[in-house]
């Protein structure tokens, strides 16, 4: 069951009002008690804390969300448009059965946001307050001298623990397994996530760039958005390494599109989303074949599921249909997780679960917390970062390990 910072916290206020464009979101971050949701330069941020949930599973956290709905009293001059209005950030651990992390849902005292135009302020509190002005906040601080060390694995072993799940794959043990390995950052000073938000945000502005509880990242993978009822998933599976020429690039995007190995990773994840959504939709789309979606390190097979959510699903409850899909786990699910419980040798903790937000009326996106680093708990100036890869019987371990490196590209670059 949830257990919550506050068990019985008191009848809460959410009063929302439509405000001018305040700039460069990022740039009214504090420093502490900060959380973001971004892209294209919309989303929202928010600051302080007025509710924490710390569940033990996703469920749990839609439950403890749906009972804390019902006891807010919330006036919006945005009443349709989402996520403005009362709401909450969250990040889930990858497989609560093997880490000892704990996820996270929690309600700001402030959020604010632009969506289409629109920018909105949000204040939540146990009786309705307003604010005339934004807050004056120090500018972010660059990370300096920044040194990196192996994690769970040097490079040589892990090219050897995907060698050897490689050849379970060929005995016919399963059909997918996604294994990643963490790379150490350490810098002189503790580090300010804003930062690396900004950073992330201003570089990757076709990824969603995230901030919840010391876990920041741009990630290209949406689990789902729930929008007025309609789903989308964007499911990524199959990668390549950029090169920085154009000519060779788009050489490597029509080998990707037609890359064996790589169309039988990806149609694994496809089916996978559209097999756990099928019982809590209806009027699913499922394209017939992926597109190559650019981004600045790699090129990824995508594909775009939609679908018209059955009434009463939340966000939240969508997501735990969904979590963890064959892109961050494998296939079949349950021999791919204890795969990656023996070859891995890290606690994923946070890294490959969802994240992202809820608001009221269960709208919300989560994306899958990848290309991110999480801030260690006892040392500020000490990050782990994250990479992953699907392996399939195709799969050599030399490009693997080439391609973890590539998905590592984004926070080595905000790191500086």
């Amino acid at each position: 069951m949830p257990i919550s910072s506050d068990p019985t916290p008191p009848r809460l206020h959410a009063r929302t009002i439509e405000i001018a464009d305040p700039g460069p979101l990022t740039a009214l971050l504090p420093e502490s008690d900060a959380y973001a949701w971004l892209r294209h330069g919309e989303g929202m941020i928010g600051w302080g804390e007025v509710a924490r949930c710390k569940p033990t599973t996703i469920d749990d956290a839609e439950e403890w969300w749906t009972g804390l709905v019902a006891q807010v009293i919330a006036v919006s001059d945005l009443e349709h448009t989402p996520g403005a209005g009362f709401m909450a950030f969250g990040s889930f651990v990858f497989d609560p059965v093997t880490t000892a992390a704990r996820s996270t849902l929690v309600v700001p005292a402030t959020v604010l946001g632009r969506r289409n135009g629109r920018a909105w302020l949000t204040q939540i509190g146990t009786s309705f307050v307003h604010a005339d002005s934004l807050p004056v906040v120090s500018a972010p601080r660059p990370p300096q001298d920044v040194c990196y060390a192996d994690g769970g694995l040097t490079g040589p072993e892990w090219e050897a623990a995907v060698a050897k799940a490689v050849r379970r794959i060929t005995a016919g043990d399963l059909e997918k397994v996604v294994l990643a390995r963490d790379l150490l950052a350490t810098a002189r000073e503790p580090l300010d996530l804003r930062w690396l938000l900004g950073q992330l945000a201003g570089r990757y502005e076709r990824c969603w760039s995230y901030l919840v509880d010391g876990l920041v990242g741009a990630t290209p993978e949406l689990l789902l958005r729930r929008e007025g009822g309609l789903v989308t998933s964007r499911v990524l599976a199959g990668t390549i390494r950029r090169s920085g020429d154009n000519s060779r690039d788009l050489a490597s995007a029509a080998a990707l599109a037609r890359s064996s190995k790589d169309l039988e990773e990806h149609e694994y994840a496809v089916a996978s989303v559209a097999d756990a959504l099928t019982p809590y939709c209806s009027g699913m789309n499922v394209p017939d074949a992926p597109y190559v979606l650019e981004l600045p390190n790699v090129l990824h097979l995508a594909t775009d599921v939609t679908a018209v959510a059955n009434p009463g699903r939340s966000s939240l409850g969508l997501a735990a249909a969904l979590h963890p899909t064959a892109a961050v786990c494998g296939t079949p699910t349950d021999i791919a997780r204890t795969t990656i419980a023996e070859l891995e040798h890290l606690d994923r903790e946070r890294y490959a679960g969802p994240v992202g937000w809820i608001d009221a009326g269960g709208d919300g996106e989560w994306g899958i917390a990848l290309r991110c680093g999480l801030l260690d708990e006892t040392d500020p100036r000490l990050i782990r970062l994250f990479a992953g890869c699907g392996v399939v019987a195709g799969s050599d371990p030399e490009a693997e390990l080439s391609e973890a490196n590539a998905k590592l590209v984004p926070m080595r670059e905000a790191l500086g």
